[in-house]
């Protein structure tokens, strides 16, 4: 049986700087987004201060930006929703901060609780609606920053539900 230790083998990895990886200033994979948008969420002094409730429209808020990318934070009463559309050419990252949201597509309808996430490329066509009796808040990131938002005027089914 060999003695020799992984560090033996390989050496210590702190000594062989060319090994390491610099840190990432800015977001630039799919899990890169996805762990901003948690670290986000998971720091209420971000968002929680700067979040409004407005009965007449959904109401929002750019909360940064980044090298071609922009972070919402956005607020629901109970019936407000965004209508039917796609982001373009945008893709992004959904994740409900307080309340819950309900995401329809043509797929069918998909419950959003706090913590929940979802990922979407570009052309992603859906519905979020604020269905409960509580209000709630979402936060968005999209890659490249978001430009348009074209609306479709095709109904999604609300009866089949999606799990997962």
């Amino acid at each position: 049986m060999n003695s020799d230790s992984d560090l033996q083998i390989a050496g210590d990895i702190l000594e062989v700087p060319h090994l390491l990886q610099a840190p990432r200033e800015h977001p630039a994979t799919v899990a890169d987004f996805v762990g901003l948008a948690r670290t986000i969420a998971a720091d209420r002094s971000q968002w929680a201060h700067l979040v409004q409730y407005d009965a007449t429209s959904r109401w929002y808020h750019r909360l940064r930006t980044g090298p071609g990318y922009e972070v919402w934070l956005l607020s629901w009463v109970p019936g407000q929703g965004s209508g039917l559309h796609d982001h373009g050419g945008s893709s992004g990252v959904l994740t409900v901060l307080d309340g819950q949201l309900t995401e329809r597509t043509d797929r069918g309808t998909r419950a959003l609780r706090a913590g929940s996430q979802r990922v979407f490329a570009p052309g992603y066509v859906h519905e979020v609606v604020n269905d409960s009796l509580e209000p709630a808040v979402s936060l968005h990131i999209y890659y490249p920053g978001l430009t348009e938002m074209p609306m479709h005027a095709a109904r999604c089914s609300p009866s089949v539900a999606v799990t997962g």
